[in-house]
């Protein structure tokens, strides 16, 4: 029987033990474990694909120098959240600073290529493409919860811990982002 997800952070209690202990290892298999959901996180709140993996990067530095500030085992997925949370806003920030600069400097947008791939892998990748653009254009209040819901497959009840809010808000911002999808993109997937 498959392993509940809500038993597999229970089960990484030891494993951030060892991890406030120095265990590298034990902090490399965490990492190895839960970077995706990290790597999800980020992108519900950065909304920005390119910005992720600096973001990843900066967060599992960061839990290594800070795990200390940890108090209990049990509260390290909340812990975790923050950094992250924290950081993708960070990162954000960043991001709407450096666009600011460049739209200053540069007046014409850049020149695309179209691509030469078959109708079909065209047709697809302007789908994903649409998809994404989408999901990126959430307010990150519905991205943040949609993306931990739907890219990361967390419960309801999971994403409501993490984000410090009762279920039914969760799932009000997953309908309203869901809506929010549907409304941006049905002239594009069907």
């Amino acid at each position: 029987m498959a392993m509940a997800q809500s038993d597999a952070f229970d089960a990484e209690e030891p494993v951030v033990e060892a991890i406030r202990a120095g265990d590298r290892y034990a902090f490399s298999e965490f990492v190895r474990r839960q970077n995706g959901w990290v790597r999800g996180a980020i992108y519900g709140v950065l909304g920005e694909r390119d910005q992720v993996d600096d973001v990843a990067q900066h967060v599992w530095t960061n839990v290594w120098q800070r795990i200390g500030e940890l108090r209990d085992a049990k509260s390290w997925r909340p812990w975790l959240y923050r950094l992250v949370r924290n950081a993708a806003i960070d990162a954000g920030r960043d991001v709407t600073r450096r666009r600011h600069r460049a739209r200053d400097l540069v007046a014409d947008p850049p020149v695309r290529v179209a691509s030469h791939a078959p109708e079909g892998k065209v047709v697809a990748q302007e789908q994903h493409g649409a998809v994404l653009s989408a999901v990126q254009g959430l307010p990150s209040l519905y991205r943040e919860p949609f993306v931990l819901r739907h890219v990361a497959g967390w419960s309801y009840r999971e994403i409501a811990d993490v984000m410090g809010m009762p279920v039914d808000s969760v799932e009000t911002r997953l309908v309203r982002a869901r809506r929010f999808l549907r409304e941006s993109l049905k002239d594009v997937v069907r």
